[in-house]
């Protein structure tokens, strides 16, 4: 096929080739990343608090075995959905003349996703065979793991929450108050990294860890969802 054919070739149509859907679509991956989450969480059942007793580790990895590899899927297509969502963030800041903070936020979701991916392949893999092992001592070390990675997934959470809030400010897309807001979370996120104390609020299997930081980054992911839904259509990227 010549080159002056391809040229003359007309564009194809359709849904799928409007850049206006995919835009639409990755703008969205926020609140489709909330649903999987949510129900992975559910389906996934409470995790082992540091220094569970090995028939409390074996009880929950092989007793719930199905229900871990379940959660897995749900897992892996939240990271996906976080990923996608980070993209949009990324072209919409880039539109708006802000690529370096949408670089950021590209950066610190793959980091997001690395250290998760992580964490679901450690559980996957204590369900899947090595929490009927007979190892206890191998799965009481990757039970604790789990819940190191999770912490240490502060700081690269936090950086995701920074890129977007000052991102979205410098693009004149949110207000100083919100932009404010955005900013607290962005500490409260970095103190999540320092939840090292044996136990009570601050361990890393504490209140702050498990329910505290994580709801104020899900509500901040609901506010930038807002945003860019209303933000305007990008001039390419899609």
């Amino acid at each position: 096929m010549s080159a002056s054919s391809v040229a003359a070739r007309p564009a194809a149509t359709g849904t799928y080739n409007n850049p206006l859907f995919w835009e639409r679509l990755w703008r969205s991956a926020g609140i489709q990343f909330l649903g999987t989450f949510i129900v992975g969480y559910f389906v996934y059942g409470t995790q082992p608090h540091v220094g569970s007793s090995p028939d409390a580790l074996t009880a929950f990895y092989v007793g719930s075995r199905t229900r871990i590899l379940i959660a897995a899927i749900f897992g892996g297509m939240s990271i996906l959905n976080l990923m996608w969502f980070a993209a949009a963030i990324r072209t919409t800041l880039a539109d708006a003349g802000v690529g370096g903070w949408g670089s950021a936020a590209t950066g610190s979701s793959a980091a997001v996703g690395g250290v998760f991916t992580m964490i679901i392949s450690l559980s996957a893999a204590l369900a899947y065979s090595i929490g009927d092992s007979g190892n206890q001592a191998l799965t009481s070390a990757l039970n604790d793991s789990i819940w190191a990675l999770f912490v240490l997934s502060s700081f690269p959470r936090a950086m995701l929450v920074m890129s977007s809030a000052f991102g979205l400010w410098r693009a004149h897309m949110i207000s100083d108050s919100l932009f404010g807001a955005g900013v607290g979370v962005v500490v409260l996120g970095v103190l999540g990294g320092t939840t090292w104390l044996s136990d009570g609020f601050w361990a890393p299997d504490g209140v702050y860890s498990r329910f505290v930081w994580p709801i104020l980054s899900l509500v901040w992911l609901l506010v930038v969802s807002r945003v860019l839904a209303k933000a305007p259509a990008t001039r390419s990227g899609w």
